[in-house]
C-alpha cells in the first residue's frame, strides 16, 4: 500500500477546507439575500474604501510574491477596481425590483445568483480580487476566493481587509470567504461543491476548461493575442505611444494587452522610427530566434520566469544586448503559427512586428493573430478613416475593439465607454458564455411579473351557434372571424324517396293525406341513393337508443343549446340545411349496425 506523501495530505487537506467555506458561505447566503438595497450598497462603500486606503500596500505585497509587473502599474489597477469599478456599479439597483418595463407590463425583479467561487490569478491577483468581492456582494453572492497559489498571501491579505470592512458594515458572517491551502485538487473541489452556483474564473486555458466542466454555470476568460493594426490614415506618434503604453502597463500582464503590430506599408518606416523614439529595440533575425527558443515553450506558451518582467531582464536572460533604456521588444515576423513562437500571447514587453500592404490585408493579418489564441478577445485600429474603422467591427472576430486608444486599458473600461471590469467574456468565438465586460448584473437571476396585454382567443363552439349574433363581419369574441360553413354537397335523395319518407313520417305522428286511411307511401326498405347517408360517425352508439325518425335544422339547433347528440340510423330522414349544421358542430352520432 502506497504511504501518503507530503502533496497527498496538502490535497486532502484543501479539498477539505474548500469544501467547508463552500459550506460556511450556503449558510450566509440567506441573510444576505434579505438586506435591502441600502444595506448593500453600505458594504460595498466600506469595501470599497478599505481596498483604496490600502492600494499601494496590497501593489507592493503582489509584487514582492509574485515576482511579476511594475508596482505602480498595479497601485493603478487596484485603485482602478477600488475606484473606478466601483463608482459603475454603486448606482446599480440589484435588489428588489430593478426593471419596470410600462409598455409591456413586465416587473423585473432581482434575485442574487448564489454562493460564488471566484479563481484569482497570479498575474493580476489583488486587483481581481479587490474587483470580484465587488461585484459578488453588490449582487447579495457571498464569495469564496481560491488564490492562485503563486499570490496566496497577497490575495489572502485582500480577502481580510474587505472581509473586517465588510463586517464592520453589518455583513453576515460567511459572506466572505478565501482558501488559504491551495492546491488544484482543492480549487477543483471548490468548483464542484454542491453549495456553488456559479463559477468566476480568471486564469489560463487549463483553468477556464476545468470551470467549464465542473457542471455549473460559469464565466470564464481565454487568452487576449490582441492585435494593433495602424491604418495608413492613423495618428502615427499617438498611435506607437499608445501601443508602447498598452504593452508595457504592469509589463503586460494583462490579457487584452497588445502582442502584435500590423502596419500599412506606407506608415512603416515613420512607425518604426516613432517605436525606436518610444524605447523600443527591433530584434535582427539571429536574435528573434534566440528570444523564441527561450520565451516560448514546446507547448507554445510563455515561459513562466519571463512573464511580467521587463524588457531589459527578458534580453539580459536571453543573452541579447539592449540599451537600460529600452521597454520593448520588437520581433518582424512574416506569417503567424507554430513556425513562429513569438506570434503567441507572451504576457510581457515582447511585440510581433508586421507590414501589410493596405487595410483589407491588415484585416486579414489580424484574424490569424487572434485564431491563433485569442478568438473573441480584444484588438484596436488606430486610424481616422471611419468607413475602415466600422469594417473592422463589422469583420473580425473580437467582442472588443477598440479605436485610437490602448488595448490594455480600453478593454477594461479605463480609456473607453466599456463596463469597468477585469473580467472580459470572449463569447462563442473563444468559448465563453458570453462577449461582455463581467459586472454585477451577471450575478443576478431576474424574475419577471407579466400582466395579460392581448387576451386569450376565446372560442365560438364553447358558447352555442348565436354566440357570433350581432358582430361585424359574423366575429367572435376574440375579434376573429367565424369559420365558414362548408357548403351542401352535391347528391341527397330523390324527390319522391323523399316524399314517402316525410308521408311515413307523418302518418307514424298520426297525420295521414286527406281522403285516406292510411298513410300515402308505403316506407322503403333503404335509401334510395346510398350518397343521401349522414357521414359515418366516430362514435357509434347502441342501437337500443331511441334513433330520430327526421332531423330539420330547428332540431339541431336545439341539440346544440342543451349540448346533446341526435342519434341517427340507415332509415333517418335529414334535411340537407340540418345536415350542414350538424356536421359543422359534429351533432350526430350513428347508431350502431346489427350484425
Amino acid at each position: 500500500m502506497a504511504q501518503p506523501t507530503a502533496q497527498t495530505d496538502r490535497d486532502l487537506a484543501s479539498i477539505s477546507e474548500a469544501r467547508a467555506l463552500a459550506r460556511r458561505a450556503k449558510e450566509a447566503a440567506p441573510a444576505l439575500a434579505e438586506f435591502s438595497q441600502a444595506q448593500i450598497d453600505a458594504i460595498v462603500d466600506a469595501m470599497a474604501a478599505a481596498a483604496t486606503s490600502q492600494a499601494e500596500a496590497l501593489a507592493r505585497l503582489a509584487c514582492e510574491e509574485t515576482g511579476y509587473g511594475v508596482v505602480a502599474d498595479k497601485i493603478q489597477k487596484n485603485l482602478f477596481a477600488s475606484e473606478r469599478i466601483y463608482k459603475f456599479i454603486r448606482p446599480m439597483r440589484t435588489v428588489g425590483v430593478v426593471g419596470r418595463l410600462d409598455d409591456r407590463k413586465v416587473i423585473e425583479i432581482a434575485e442574487p445568483f448564489g454562493v460564488v467561487a471566484a479563481i484569482v490569478p497570479t498575474t493580476n491577483p489583488t486587483s481581481t480580487a479587490i474587483y470580484k468581492i465587488l461585484i459578488a456582494i453588490k449582487a447579495r453572492c457571498p464569495v469564496v476566493i481560491s488564490p492562485h497559489p503563486s499570490a496566496v498571501r497577497c490575495i489572502t491579505r485582500t480577502a481580510e481587509l474587505m472581509a473586517a470592512a465588510a463586517r464592520g458594515a453589518g455583513a453576515p458572517e460567511g459572506a466572505i470567504n478565501w482558501m488559504t491551502i491551495v492546491t488544484l485538487e482543492g480549487t477543483q473541489e471548490l468548483m464542484k461543491a454542491r453549495e456553488v452556483a456559479l463559477i468566476l474564473a480568471t486564469g489560463g486555458m487549463g483553468l477556464v476548461r476545468a470551470a467549464y466542466s465542473a457542471g455549473k454555470p460559469a464565466y470564464g476568460v481565454g487568452p487576449g493575442n490582441a492585435p494593433a493594426y495602424i491604418e495608413r490614415t492613423a495618428d502615427v506618434p499617438k498611435a506607437v505611444r499608445d501601443i508602447v503604453t498598452g504593452k508595457t502597463f504592469d509589463n503586460g500582464l494583462l490579457c487584452s494587452s497588445e502582442n502584435s503590430v500590423v502596419v500599412d506599408a506606407p506608415l512603416a518606416d515613420e512607425v518604426k522610427r516613432q517605436f525606436v523614439a518610444n524605447g523600443a529595440h527591433f530584434l535582427s533575425a539571429q536574435e528573434i530566434d534566440t528570444l523564441g527558443r527561450a520565451l516560448v515553450t514546446p507547448q507554445r506558451l510563455p515561459n513562466p520566469a519571463f512573464v511580467g518582467k521587463s524588457a531589459v531582464y527578458i534580453a539580459q536572460q536571453a543573452g541579447i544586448s539592449v540599451a537600460p533604456s529600452t521597454r520593448v521588444l520588437i520581433a518582424e515576423l512574416a506569417g503567424v503559427g507554430r513556425d513562429y513562437p513569438l506570434s503567441i500571447e507572451k504576457l510581457c514587453p515582447v511585440l510581433s512586428f508586421y507590414v501589410v500592404q493596405d487595410w483589407r490585408e491588415g484585416c486579414e493579418r489580424c484574424k490569424q493573430i487572434l485564431r491563433y489564441g485569442g478568438m473573441g478577445h480584444t484588438m484596436s485600429i488606430h486610424s481616422r478613416n471611419e468607413d475602415v474603422i466600422l469594417e473592422f467591427g463589422l469583420k473580425k472576430p473580437a467582442f472588443r475593439i477598440v479605436v485610437n486608444t490602448p488595448t490594455t486599458l480600453g478593454s477594461i473600461g479605463f480609456t473607453t465607454g466599456l463596463d469597468p471590469s477585469m473580467t472580459l467574456g470572449c463569447g462563442g468565438w473563444g468559448g465563453n458564455i458570453t462577449s461582455d465586460n463581467i459586472s454585477p448584473r451577471h450575478l443576478l437571476n431576474i424574475k419577471r411579473l407579466a400582466y395579460e396585454t392581448t387576451p386569450a382567443p376565446a372560442y365560438a363552439a364553447a358558447k352555442g351557434p348565436d354566440a357570433t349574433a350581432g358582430k361585424p363581419g359574423g366575429a367572435t369574441d376574440s375579434g376573429l372571424p367565424k369559420a365558414p360553413v362548408p357548403p351542401p354537397q352535391p347528391g341527397g335523395i330523390a324527390a319522391e324517396s323523399l316524399a314517402r319518407r316525410i308521408d311515413q313520417f307523418l302518418a307514424s305522428r298520426g297525420y295521414t293525406p286527406p281522403g285516406t286511411g292510411a298513410p300515402a307511401h308505403p316506407p322503403p326498405a333503404a335509401p334510395a341513393h346510398p350518397a343521401a347517408g349522414p357521414a359515418p360517425a366516430a362514435n357509434p352508439v347502441d342501437r337500443a337508443e331511441k334513433t330520430a325518425d327526421f332531423v330539420c335544422e330547428e332540431d339541431v339547433r336545439q341539440a346544440i343549446r342543451q349540448g346533446r347528440k341526435i342519434v341517427i340510423g340507415d332509415r333517418t330522414i335529414i334535411t340537407p340545411a340540418a345536415r350542414d349544421l350538424a356536421l359543422a358542430h359534429r351533432v350526430f352520432v350513428e347508431a350502431a349496425w346489427p350484425r
